[in-house]
């Protein structure tokens, strides 16, 4: 199973060429290969009581995509196939993944997974606009757009993204660069199919729950702003916290960052594997790629190589789990 980033849909791993795309490689070596798509995406848009033009059907965060979709996700493939199930997470799918992990929901169906530059925590990130932007989703922008949709092509959000850009040290003239990182091995034409398609949407409230991850630097559930809604919905005044040492420790996991990255930024996944000190030596593999950045890892031309081979090899050495 394929999940990506939260304003991105599965198309993403199609963007490059079959011999070069994470999906296409995969089926070819005899993998079973199911795309996911993020809620609030152009293909997950439907509902069986709320519509997308409502706000009621934005009003969500990362944890409930960590609480409901993925586990949904994964038993569906479960029941559909009979079989555990190898998952790969970039990103935002990075952080469903451990969060659900973490939370033990549907452990028993996956077989492994690999995890591409993993954004558990964001404290470090060294992207000026993804700073400034921060800033912004837990102040006046709550208020601004409420809880609903944020449409990255809509007339509000690209007013929002004018002002973010003009901020002192923000140079959005190369978009991807500026909120990913210097990536090294990017095909220009395959950039250009990305902006085409993406980003999309999401829920504000989404964006607020990472902007929380980026001030407090901790891996916790939605804070609702005061003691009072907390306990409401919680019972405690502050969010709970993921405790990621409550993955199992002999769940494999290959997890692949870049020293370029400026989202998943290098101090920050050292955090996250101190959160996995306990993990069985050999059951955690880490790969370090110096001059990679966030979107190498799905769209880069040398991703097959440095990357994707090493993902088939580690499937194949867990497949018997």
């Amino acid at each position: 199973m394929l999940r990506t980033m939260c304003t991105q849909d599965g198309m993403t791993w199609l963007l490059n060429s079959p011999q070069q795309s994470l999906a296409m490689i995969l089926a070819d070596r005899g993998f079973d290969v199911w795309i996911a798509n993020i809620r609030g995406t152009r293909y997950s848009r439907r509902h069986v009581t709320l519509d997308p033009s409502k706000p009621e059907f934005w009003n969500w965060t990362w944890d409930d995509l960590v609480m409901h979709d993925l586990p949904a996700l994964l038993d569906f493939v479960f029941q559909q196939t009979g079989q555990k199930i190898h998952y790969v997470g970039h990103s935002m799918g990075t952080l469903m993944a451990l969060a659900t992990f973490s939370e033990r929901k549907q452990i028993d169906k996956v077989k492994s997974a690999a995890l591409l530059s993993p954004i558990a925590f964001l404290s470090h990130m060294t992207t000026a606009l993804g700073v400034v932007a921060a800033k912004a989703f837990v102040g006046e922008i709550t208020t601004l757009f409420g809880l609903s949709e944020f449409n990255p092509k809509g007339d509000a959000v690209a007013s929002l993204l004018k002002a973010l850009c003009a901020q002192p040290g923000v140079d959005c003239y190369d978009l991807l660069t500026a909120l990913t990182g210097k990536n090294c091995c990017l095909n220009a034409s395959t950039v250009e199919l990305f902006l085409k398609n993406e980003p999309q949407s999401t829920s504000t409230k989404n964006l607020v729950h990472l902007a929380q991850t980026v001030r407090d630097g901790k891996l916790t559930k939605y804070d609702y702003g005061n003691a009072y809604f907390n306990v409401a919905h919680y019972g405690e005044s502050k969010p709970p916290s993921y405790n990621l040492a409550n993955i199992p420790n002999d769940l494999p996991i290959f997890l692949s960052y870049g020293g370029q990255d400026a989202l998943s930024d290098v101090k920050d996944v050292e955090t996250l594997l101190d959160s996995l000190k306990f993990h069985d030596v050999e059951k955690l593999h880490v790969q370090y790629i110096k001059d990679y950045a966030h979107a190498d890892f799905i769209m880069g031309v040398t991703a097959k190589d440095v990357v994707y081979n090493q993902i088939v090899e580690f499937f194949r050495s867990n497949q018997l789990n």
